[in-house]
């Protein structure tokens, strides 16, 4: 009998408690969820994701392959890199997988272009080595450079920054060398940087072209190319 008084008064205690703490109103849905999980001795609930407290995460928008915003400020980066002759930042834009191909002569031949990797770029500023880049023109003869001196002929030969006309995915000029960019990299799009003519006096003999060819890699885009055109004989 004394038991079950006990009973009683700890049962009418808990009710006047939980009258005390919901009053006359009733609880919202959120309310009564962090009260549940406290009674069932859960803890704190995990805040909902958009909350204050867990934002959601961030998303990464898919590179659109087709959009030319970020393929021309890509293209216009690697151009800084080159006039600065700043190897390094010139390096962080080369194809991480496949590296970039230098091409002398407008047509691209696997066979004989050189392809260095990122980090071979990245060291051209103080890499004495001779590599052989290609054939000359007219001659066939190797092409024996150092990379700064290819550079200096080859690749950055005029201010390109200062091209008076550029294109996507269009070549603007050519001679008698066969243009297969397109071919060459049917998974790129390129960029490529005109010169009609350096002197005047030349009549257009001595218009030039740089061609940058980007790949999309990684959500982004990547130097996978450099294609160096002019007129030839």
């Amino acid at each position: 009998m004394k038991r079950t008084v006990m009973f009683a008064a700890a049962a009418l205690l808990s009710g006047f408690v939980l009258g005390t703490l919901f009053g006359s109103g009733a609880l919202t849905s959120g309310e009564s969820a962090v009260l549940t999980a406290a009674a069932a001795g859960v803890g704190t609930p995990i805040p909902m994701a958009g909350s204050p407290d867990n934002p959601p995460a961030a998303t990464v928008t898919p590179l659109d392959p087709e959009d030319d915003t970020l393929l021309l400020e890509r293209a216009g980066q690697v151009l800084e890199a080159m006039k600065a002759a700043d190897y390094g930042a010139l390096a962080a834009l080369v194809s991480p997988v496949s590296g970039v191909t230098f091409t002398p002569y407008s047509t691209v031949n696997a066979e004989v272009d050189l392809c260095l990797t990122a980090r071979q770029v990245a060291g051209l500023g103080t890499d004495d080595t001779i590599y052989v880049w290609g054939l000359e023109d007219g001659t066939g003869e190797p092409i024996r450079l150092t990379g700064e001196d290819y550079f200096a002929q080859y690749v950055f030969n005029t201010d390109y920054t200062q091209a008076p006309s550029l294109s996507v995915d269009q070549v603007q000029a050519s001679g008698n060398a066969m243009e297969n960019v397109a071919e060459s990299y049917p998974e790129a799009r390129f960029v490529e940087y005109y010169f009609p003519g350096l002197d005047p006096e030349m009549e257009g003999y001595d218009w030039c072209s740089l061609k940058l060819v980007l790949q999309p890699e990684q959500n982004d885009w990547y130097l996978v190319g450099v294609i160096h055109g002019q007129w030839t004989i």
